[in-house]
């Protein structure tokens, strides 16, 4: 019994000890299977890093097989456009070589030399053909081929050489025309300035005469131009202020109107002179001024005046009387008398 205890007691160390050993053991292969965990990670990432890029590489490349089948099929249809339009230009060009023997009986190279140009700085043949069609248009628009094309052009540059000498003639005409009036208009300027002075000048003193004093004036307005300018007249008889035709009276409005008519006749006397009741507004004083007046201009001119009154005083002072009577009924009959010859008679 003993000895199956002592057995069994050796079997249990050497199991404790075995126990004991046992999580060491765990341990270590713990640390292994981390360790090979971890290696076949590191192996697992990096395949798939491989796999990644190879997949990336294997995408790029199927790109690159799609661009190269693309630009490949372009290629071939831009060689085929090329040799359409090739194919097109040498058949155009043989056209147009054909047009060029057939229409002008001369040959292309022969045409190139006879024009000069260069090919290569020719306009597109799109463009010339355009042009071509544009000449051609305008030809058809002139007509039919007028023969007597060179007999109107003589024709119509005479006309055109008359019409133009005309034209300077008349630019000519016009030229001396407008001097001539330029010059005339000089004149009559000087010559309405002086008259005007003149005039003026006599004026101011029939007025004072008539007047008995006083002061009058013609003054020039609107106008720097006195050809074209306006007459005022300017009075101011003796007591009053200066002042227009207008704000006299009718008295002195008749007196300064026939200063200013004795005033011209001064300036350019007529051989007669008809005054029409001229005295009919005048009072017996202005009517003797008035007559001092007449007896002045006919001193002074040699002007006849023949007066149409029936003022008594004005009649009183005239050398001669016509008077118009009816002795009887329905019979008019002229009177005429020569105060002087009665006053020397009387005398």
């Amino acid at each position: 019994r003993a000895v199956e205890l002592e057995q069994r007691h050796s079997k249990a160390e050497s199991e404790l000890a075995t126990a004991l050993s046992e999580p060491d053991n765990i341990r270590s292969q713990r640390a292994e299977l981390i360790s090979a965990s971890e290696e076949a990670e590191t192996r697992r990432k990096l395949a798939a890093d491989n796999l990644a890029r190879a997949e990336t590489e294997m995408r790029q490349a199927s790109e690159a097989e799609r661009d190269a089948g693309r630009v490949a099929t372009e290629s071939r249809e831009k060689r085929a456009g090329a040799e359409a339009r090739s194919e097109a230009t040498l058949e155009a060009v043989g056209l147009a070589a054909e047009r060029i023997r057939e229409k002008l009986q001369t040959e292309p190279q022969s045409l190139l030399e006879q024009l000069e140009v260069d090919p290569l700085k020719m306009p597109p043949s799109e463009q010339v053909e355009a042009e071509v069609a544009r000449l051609r248009r305008q030809r058809e628009a002139l007509g039919a081929v007028n023969l007597r094309a060179e007999e109107d052009s003589q024709e119509v540059r005479e006309e055109f050489d008359m019409l133009t000498k005309e034209k300077t003639d008349l630019e000519e005409a016009i030229k001396t025309l407008r001097g001539g009036i330029a010059s005339l208009n000089k004149e009559g300027r000087e010559r309405l300035l002086a008259a005007f002075d003149e005039v003026n000048r006599n004026f101011g003193t029939l007025f004072s005469h008539l007047f008995g004093g006083g002061e009058a004036n013609l003054v020039l307005v609107e106008n720097d131009d006195p050809l074209d300018a306006g007459l005022e007249i300017l009075c101011q008889p003796p007591g009053k202020k200066l002042s227009t035709l207008s704000l006299l009276s009718g008295g002195e409005q008749t007196l300064t109107a026939m200063a200013l008519i004795f005033a011209v006749f001064l300036a350019n006397p007529a051989p007669i002179c008809v005054l029409d009741e001229v005295d009919a507004p005048l009072d017996d004083a202005n009517v003797t001024r008035f007559c001092d007046l007449l007896d002045e201009m006919t001193r002074r001119t040699d002007t006849r005046f023949l007066i149409i009154t029936h003022h008594a005083v004005t009649m009183a002072r005239m050398d001669r009387l016509f008077g118009v009577t009816m002795a009887e009924q329905g019979v008019s009959q002229l009177v005429s008398v020569d105060l002087k010859k009665a006053e020397q008679l009387v005398a």
